[in-house]
């Protein structure tokens, strides 16, 4: 790939932290952990003049970076180090300079680029050093070259070829990034900001984020667009919250994720600490006011919404957002969504885990660390039953069963057949609480008789006992607390078990 480069170099953040006296000094190879940047370069072209000044730019702004000292010998593959080093940066700076394409060495490292980018979010950044990216992505000029002889020697068919051809395009057809001194402190701001966690065992993740960031349409900077994740508790709203802000909070000037506002709102007579929150997460340090994020594009979650005014305190005016800013907001309440002005192109219902799913992430929590204990089949799928696909269901009870002895898997599903968790009760019982008496009784009475019965019919006997249940079954709908299946009620056997305990 290069020619002489120098070893992994740069400080971190750090006044007392080692200052290399040229750019180009090798500094200690014992350091261990991430990286800031990876530098992919081709030594020939860069050395004795880019690249020493990126080095330099990068390490006057604290940013620890990675660039390899090695010399290339011809025809030596990319080495485990390199793929090391790639897998643990944060940021990899692409430099596409005239040689680059000819290396099979640099093609390695941009095609394990785009894969990190791909499967772990890695940032990726292409410079283009004296040629175009056209020349890069289809290829032409140097790179059309370098390919036709990389067919003749791997042959034109060689899957090897077609990934290098891939990820020269995908590479290619990033933003151009002019590394001046506003594109450097773009990259220090990405680096501060740190990613969230968002579970164990994300299973069923990766699809509905894909769903979520065709809603939110992430190209366009046209106007600011808001998106309602809306669906019962436990479902796991949240999780993949947290799992797309991280996909996409980096492709904003400023990001918040405001979790737990109905937690933290319950005993609070206004909602100015939540803004002063806000404003603390985007601009810490400064005494600003809520309209200083004007013309900024912000992306904010919300996270478990339960009343209209905070929604209107947080994210009420949308000319308090730049162009392009989004927001995300949670909720177990549909009809919140609805009277902020979000139409139902836009509000994801969050349902329970799929079949394989929620096998899958019961696995996870019930055998992780008990894989010589061997439990009937029967009594996983009453398990799996149990739960009916709810995320927070499976997690308590599959790490509650784990490393038990089938006499207490059936004890327990026993028990949890006559009464329901405490974990998961506290948290469904959530929506319950917050309803309205007359719903509050309404819902009680479908859990203990009507379970399955037609809309029709439970507004007929309910309205004989003088109850509002045409506006009381919709109140209850918007709530994620039954569900309407043609002219049926229906509703999860977990929040039936919760109703009959109220």
């Amino acid at each position: 790939m290069r020619d002489k480069a120098t070893t992994r170099q740069g400080t971190k953040h750090s006044e007392d932290a080692h200052q290399p006296s040229s750019p180009l000094k090798a500094t200690s190879s014992n350091w261990k952990g991430n990286y800031d940047v990876f530098l992919s370069f081709r030594g020939t072209d860069v050395r004795n003049n880019f690249l020493s000044h990126l080095y330099a730019a990068l390490d006057q702004k604290g940013i620890y970076t990675y660039v390899d000292s090695k010399e290339l010998q011809k025809g030596k593959r990319i080495t485990p180090s390199i793929i090391n080093a790639i897998e643990d940066s944060r940021i990899a700076i692409i430099v596409f300079s005239e040689n680059y394409a000819s290396s099979p060495w640099c093609l390695e490292e941009v095609e394990k680029i785009m894969e990190c980018k791909e499967q772990r979010g890695l940032t990726a950044f292409p410079v283009f050093y004296k040629v175009e990216p056209k020349e890069v992505r289809t290829p032409r000029g140097s790179y059309q070259e370098a390919m036709v002889k990389h067919d003749s020697k791997f042959g034109r068919d060689s899957e090897k070829v077609k990934r290098w051809e891939k990820a020269l395009y995908d590479a290619g057809s990033l933003s151009e990034w002019d590394l001046n001194d506003e594109a450097l402190c773009k990259i220090s701001m990405q680096l501060d900001r740190t990613p969230l966690f968002v579970a164990k065992h994300p299973i069923g993740i990766r699809s509905r984020v894909a769903i979520l960031e065709s809603m939110l349409n992430l190209e366009s900077r046209d106007d600011v667009l808001t998106i309602g994740l809306w669906g019962q508790g436990g479902i796991g709203k949240t999780t993949l919250a947290k799992a797309f802000y991280n996909d996409i909070f980096r492709q904003f000037e400023a990001s918040c994720f405001l979790a737990n506002v109905r937690e933290t709102s319950k005993d609070s007579k206004d909602l100015a600490h939540l803004q002063e929150e806000l404003l603390s997460e985007i601009f810490p340090g400064k005494g600003l006011t809520i309209f200083n994020f004007l013309r900024k594009k912000f992306l904010l979650v919300l996270d478990d919404i339960n009343d209209v005014k905070q929604l209107n305190v947080l994210a009420g005016e949308r000319k308090r957002f730049g162009k392009g800013s989004r927001i995300i907001i949670t909720t177990r309440d549909n009809h919140l969504l609805t009277c902020h002005g979000i139409d139902k192109d836009h509000i994801y219902e969050v349902k329970t885990l799929v079949d394989w799913e929620a096998r899958q992430l019961f696995d996870k929590h019930a055998f992780l660390r008990s894989k010589e204990i061997v439990i009937r089949r029967d009594l996983v799928d009453s398990a799996l039953h149990y739960a009916k696909g709810l995320p927070l269901a499976l997690e308590v009870l599959g790490s509650f069963l784990c490393g038990r002895k089938e006499q207490e898997w059936e004890s327990a599903l026993n028990k949890l057949a006559k009464s329901l968790d405490k974990a998961i009760n506290d948290v469904l019982k959530l929506s319950y609480d917050g309803l309205e008496d007359y719903a509050k009784e309404i819902f009680i009475d479908i859990a203990c008789f009507f379970k399955g019965r037609s809309i029709e019919y439970i507004v007929k006997v309910l309205n004989s006992c003088d109850f509002d249940t045409t506006i009381g079954v919709q109140v209850l709908v918007e709530k994620s607390l039954i569900t309407k299946e043609g002219e049926t009620i229906h509703m999860h056997d977990l929040i039936r078990l919760m109703g009959m305990d109220c």
